[in-house]
């Protein structure tokens, strides 16, 4: 039987040897001092493992064999309700049974209390079949742990500190529905002409005399919209004029019942579904219009949080996407291998020939290299997570011991503010790059329905666009990187000087290779600072001291965001792949397989943007100046 966990060495490694389950495990835990938990990291191993395995199992056998259906039968919209072809919904009452929406839940919601981490590899192997049940199986879950995340934050759930336990919690009627199947929940952001631009969001929500919030507006391409539950960020405050920035301090968060359902199955609604999507792909998963009018509300936080609190849901959305990318990319790749260790042509299968041997494998290095940056991505934002709640519910007793705690979420959180981005860049368009490749594998067989290599390439497409689009990461790789030098010139100072050092005088020439690298990266940088310094400069040197506004300062920057984003991607996954090799010398021959690519593609990115943009840059600054005449 076809086991899509089994048969995966690679993702195997992680779960066998590289994730450092003794720090993970003992946070989920509690430090072991839940009486009904695992005694010991061992034994939670050994559970993890026999879920990944179902899980794989269930993929492989029970999805994979119809992904044609699911693409060809898609949900229906009637009379203002969602209902799924049979297929999708005996796969959706099956995984009911299994009872996965509560995997990653406290054992006292009726969860199992595994690490989020399996829950994003669980997503990777629903995605190998189809990647919208992977999406819808992950709004279940998901959803569910961020209100729990969420009430913790505000500090509406209660711990008992003896027994490791939580003792009540805001949310935990909808938490507790969600995670015995019975229904969902969803994040609601997108408006129509208010997609990356959140300050542009028209929907309000008022406080009104009786003390209830009541919420006004309208919600498009809401994955799984049609739940019961819903996320609403919406406008509370108002922005301050001529500020654009003070658009996103005006949001707030809100939890939103959709609908009531009484004895005998009636809706009674609160808010609306009034449109259904026709995609290119994602069939099996419904992506729905929500119209609310003065639909009642719970605030979530406190009034202007509504950002920041979207970032903590948005974040480990993100890395889901790296993980449901990893899935489409396997199954590119396994089945461009498969036809072309098949196909002949002049005298030889396929595979055997030098460009497609070529592509076959570095698409193989790429979703090795994509997994390296995803397992690290996953691990630092959930131990960051955890160890805050450690703090929070569970502080030592000694000072010293709660500042190295802190000091540890710190880092925890720096390195997840970095992949992140990463992760949903890398995965976005590499899942778009090898399905496409796979269909050219194909040839004229791509192109037709028979294979379904075309269905990846149309279920891969919007991995690109939400949860925010490549561009949007690569905006934020930009300005954290260079905010990041200004804030902390020293240490950005001293990390070229180090991986200059190394780049020479190292003995391990993989080493020595990853530093050329980061100095590769940082010499990048610091072109971008220096020519941003200029520009300022030439406006007087009060203006270089003052604040400096990325969307006004950064132009250069700005243009070469992708450019720097796919550089420091390639300088992650050999930090990753470096730090694995030196601690498991099989994985040495990943590293310099890699490496061999990312020398060639790191010259000409920093080429590309030392060399050009200018010429681009003065257009468009005339174009500016003549609009303002």
């Amino acid at each position: 039987m076809v086991n899509f966990y089994d048969d995966n060495a690679d993702l195997k490694f992680y779960i066998d040897k590289a994730i450092d389950w003794a720090s993970l495990v003992g946070v989920t835990e509690f430090d072991y001092k839940a009486p009904d938990g695992f005694p010991n990291e061992k034994e939670a191993l050994d559970f993890y493992r026999e879920v990944l395995g179902l899980l794989g199992e269930f993929s492989a056998n029970e999805v994979a064999p119809y992904t044609k259906d699911i693409d060809r039968q898609h949900p229906t919209l009637k009379n203002g309700e969602v209902s799924f072809p049979p297929v999708t919904q005996e796969i959706m009452d099956k995984l009911n049974a299994l009872q996965v929406h509560s995997m990653c839940l406290p054992r006292e919601l009726g969860g199992m209390n595994c690490p989020y981490i399996l829950h994003l590899v669980m997503t990777e192997l629903f995605a190998r079949s189809d990647v919208s049940m992977a999406a819808h199986v992950g709004f279940h879950g998901g959803m569910a742990l961020a209100a729990l995340v969420f009430s913790t934050y505000e500090g509406s759930t209660e711990f008992d500190a003896e027994a490791a336990r939580i003792k009540s919690t805001r949310f935990q009627e909808m938490i507790e529905e969600i995670g015995a199947g019975k229904t969902w929940a969803s994040m609601d952001i997108t408006e129509s002409g208010a997609g990356s631009d959140m300050a542009a969001l028209t929907a309000q929500a008022v406080l009104e005399d009786d003390g209830q919030w009541y919420l006004t507006g309208n919600k498009i391409f809401i994955t799984s919209g049609h739940a019961k539950y819903h996320y609403v960020v919406a406008k509370t405050e108002k922005c301050e004029e001529g500020n654009e920035f003070s658009g996103l301090k005006a949001l707030s968060m809100f939890l939103v019942k959709a609908y009531d359902v009484d004895a005998q199955g009636n809706r009674t609604h609160y808010a609306w579904f009034d449109n259904l999507e026709d995609k290119l792909g994602h069939h099996g998963s419904a992506t729905v219009g929500v119209r609310y009018d003065h639909t009642p509300a719970q605030l979530i936080g406190k009034r202007g949080e509504g950002f920041r609190l979207m970032l903590l849901i948005m974040n480990n959305a993100r890395l889901g996407i790296g993980f449901e990318a990893l899935g489409i990319c396997e199954a590119a790749y396994r089945m461009a291998k498969a036809y072309a260790s098949e196909r002949s042509s002049m005298g030889k299968t396929i595979d055997r020939h030098e460009m497609i041997a070529d592509y076959l494998e570095q698409m193989q290095t790429d979703i090795q290299a994509l997994r390296a940056l995803s397992m690290e991505g996953a691990f630092h934002e959930e131990m960051s997570h955890k160890k805050e709640l450690l703090l929070r519910y569970l502080p030592p007793a000694k000072p010293e011991d709660r500042k190295a705690i802190k000091r540890e979420v710190a880092l925890h959180q720096k390195i997840s503010r970095r992949m992140t981005p990463l992760v949903k860049y890398m995965g976005s368009e590499k899942a778009v790059e090898m399905s496409r490749q796979c269909i050219q594998i194909h040839g004229g067989y791509g192109y037709s329905t028979e294979y379904g290599a075309e269905k990846l390439l149309r279920d891969a497409m919007v991995l690109p666009i939400y949860e925010g689009t490549s561009q949007i990461q690569s905006l934020m790789v930009m300005k954290d990187s260079l905010m990041g030098i200004l804030k902390a010139p020293g240490d950005f100072f001293s990390g070229l000087a180090k991986s200059c050092w190394r780049s020479c005088f190292t003995a391990d020439s993989a080493v020595r290779r990853t530093a050329r690298l980061q100095r590769r990266q940082h010499m990048v940088l610091l072109y971008l600072l220096r020519r941003l310094a200029i520009k300022k400069l030439a406006g007087g040197l009060g203006k270089f001291t003052g604040e400096w506004d990325p969307k006004r300062d950064f132009a250069l920057a700005m243009l070469h965001a992708e450019r720097l984003t796919r550089l420091s991607i390639d300088v992650a996954v050999c930090e990753a792949l470096l730090a694995q090799a030196l601690r498991f010398p099989e994985r040495r021959e990943l590293l310099e397989r890699y490496l061999e690519r990312a020398e060639q593609r790191c010259r000409y990115l920093h080429d590309e943007i030392t060399k050009t943009g200018d010429r681009l840059l003065a257009v468009m600054e005339k174009q500016q100046t003549s609009a303002q005449i």
